[in-house]
């Protein structure tokens, strides 16, 4: 059989589900309180939120370096005939 978008978006969804499932139980299991200072905010918040927030950061921040290196190996293919 050959492999469709339909399978490879079923099979997107259920690993989706998965992750989702051990993220739940990780926060669940991460609920005690620690005390965060960043810059000028400081404040006690779950141990799960705090890294959540950090890897979430670090996945926007590795998203914007990949954009802009995207964008510039589209503009030197665009210049070389």
């Amino acid at each position: 059989m050959p492999r469709t978008r339909t399978g490879a978006v079923w099979f997107g969804i259920c690993a989706a589900a998965l992750i989702f499932v051990v993220l739940i139980v990780f926060m669940l299991q991460n609920t005690r309180g620690v005390r965060v200072d960043f810059l000028w905010m400081d404040g006690s918040l779950p141990l799960a939120l705090a890294l959540l927030m950090a890897a979430v950061g670090a996945a926007l921040l590795t998203m914007v370096v990949g954009a802009a290196r995207i964008a510039q190996l589209r503009r030197l293919s665009r210049q070389r005939p």
